[in-house]
């Protein structure tokens, strides 16, 4: 038997958000609410279970299709268990210009694995944008952020995730 999505208390806490959340739409506009909710799900579970966004799209009276389209268009939700820690490196023009794609290549070095790759431990990512032009390089580590960056500064910030 499939362990269940929520736990009681979990199950709570979803149904009171959904609700919280569905009281600043008009009735007619509820799917309207789907980044929240998804918000909401991935801040209960971590990641964006497929049973968890179904349920997002029921609550919401749209598809699940629906719901996977926008968890899928933004890079900010999880439709895989990520590892402990997120790490998602800027390498748009700023950053690039500022050095980040060696601090990117640094980082893999450092953690044994590539961009792109989920482990257990670290989900290094190469991403867009994060708006911080004017601070580049930058990063973030599940959702703080961080500026400035050069090697000296990205060891401080490993060292703390040991």
């Amino acid at each position: 038997m499939p362990e269940p999505l929520f736990t009681p208390e979990e199950q709570l806490q979803f149904d009171r958000g959904i609700d919280e959340l569905l009281t600043h739409y008009p009735p007619d506009r509820k799917s309207a609410a789907m980044l929240p909710a998804l918000r909401h799900l991935q801040t209960l579970k971590g990641w964006l279970p497929p049973e968890g966004m179904a349920l997002v799209a029921q609550r919401l009276g749209t598809t699940k299709e629906r719901a996977y389209e926008v968890a899928t268009f933004y890079v900010m939700f999880h439709t895989e268990k990520p590892g402990r820690y997120v790490i998602d490196v800027c390498t748009n023009l700023s950053c690039a210009l500022r050095g980040a794609e060696g601090l990117l290549t640094y980082m893999e070095q450092k953690l044994g694995t590539h961009a792109g790759t989920n482990g257990d431990k670290y989900f290094l990512r190469e991403t867009e944008c994060l708006a911080s032009c004017g601070t580049a390089p930058c990063l973030q580590i599940n959702e703080d952020h961080h500026e400035n960056l050069n090697k000296a500064k990205v060891d401080a910030l490993l060292e703390k995730l040991k």
